[in-house]
């Protein structure tokens, strides 16, 4: 009995052993800038780490996730009969459009903006402050002349991104945190969260302000999209929502991120040594990463500091996901390290 006894504990022993590695890398224990990271496989919290300081209750700056969290948001309220689909041009909510003179603008479709190719006005980079400045951000950005066909092209767009939001709101009658909690929120359990107004008194859409969550309740959010919707039984969203997410009808080329890398309705989409992941990514390195076939979420939210914010996202895709990526393969599921 006492061999056998020993036996299971070096086992488990090396099992453990095998699973965590990944933290130890030099790209970790090293890495200044990551705040958080929290992995979760089948339904289970795998592994879930602070760094830096930081504490796991601190809510984080998520950036462009603001958008994958609006994707989320749009589906419920096709769900619900707020929209019709994503089909729905944009005049019809925004009716201002109809009158412009540029016709093409009537023909932009709500999937046009979350494809990030409506071909609206975008902001500079290097002129944020001038766009987030403007007393009508929203209005400011469907009256400037379009730089392409609706549906033609991607342009990264954070300044028509917002303009989801504002859909939202209007669609629904309520503020698109309002929304938010009654919705996903509260079923979920997730009840610390910071959403900021831009000028026009609309929720941040495009990720500049930024919702404000922590790491773990960003995980849970992508946790309901490879649930199919559900949550503790009841449907939150629309299965056939969720497999949009994940299966968009429609994706561009992304000229960033991983190599070979599509976008559509606010996610990123690859296919990794062999493996379709979807992932969300937000300046700095704020990622949700979803891998379906491993049943498994990866959330991280790291510095928001403009020097160093791709060097982190490179740092985190390009070394950290990937040892990850092994660790999750090996059977990290099994247990909790």
């Amino acid at each position: 009995m006492r061999i056998i006894c020993f036996l299971l504990l070096v086992l488990i022993a090396s099992s453990v052993k095998s699973q965590a590695p990944f933290d130890t890398a030099l790209a970790v224990r090293n890495n200044r800038g990551i705040y958080s990271l929290v992995i979760a496989v089948k339904n289970q919290v795998v592994y879930a780490n602070t760094f830096n300081g930081q504490k796991e209750n601190d809510l984080r700056n998520h950036q462009s996730l603001t958008k994958s969290l609006d994707a989320v948001l749009v589906g419920i309220a096709i769900d619900k009969g707020f929209i019709p689909s994503i089909q729905t041009r944009l005049c019809d909510i925004l009716p201002a459009l109809k009158n412009d003179p540029d016709k093409r603008k009537q023909q932009i479709t709500i999937a046009d903006v979350m494809n990030q190719a409506s071909g609206l006005w975008h902001e500079n980079l290097d002129r944020l402050d001038r766009y987030l400045g403007l007393p009508d951000p929203s209005g400011y950005v469907w009256q400037q002349p379009l730089l392409s066909d609706p549906g033609a092209e991607l342009h990264y767009n954070n300044a028509a991104s917002h303009l989801v939001s504002v859909i939202l709101t209007k669609a629904t009658g309520q503020s698109t945190l309002e929304f938010a909690r009654q919705y996903l929120f509260a079923p979920l359990g997730i009840e610390q969260v910071e959403w900021p107004l831009m000028k026009d008194g609309y929720n941040d859409g495009s990720g500049l302000l930024s919702v404000r969550m922590r790491t773990a309740d960003m995980n849970k959010i992508g946790r309901l999209i490879l649930d199919s919707g559900r949550y503790n039984g009841q449907q939150l969203v629309a299965a056939q929502w969720t497999q949009a997410l994940l299966h968009p009808p429609k994706t561009y080329p992304a000229p960033w991120g991983l190599r070979n890398t599509t976008y559509g309705l606010f996610f990123y989409h690859k296919t990794f040594k062999g493996t379709a992941i979807t992932y969300g990514m937000g300046w700095g390195g704020q990622f949700l990463i979803l891998i379906p076939s491993l049943d498994a979420v990866i959330s991280v939210n790291q510095a928001v500091d403009d020097r160093n914010a791709i060097r982190q996202s490179g740092v985190f895709m390009e070394e950290i996901f990937p040892l990850i990526f092994d660790w999750i393969q090996r059977g990290a599921g099994l247990i909790i390290p």
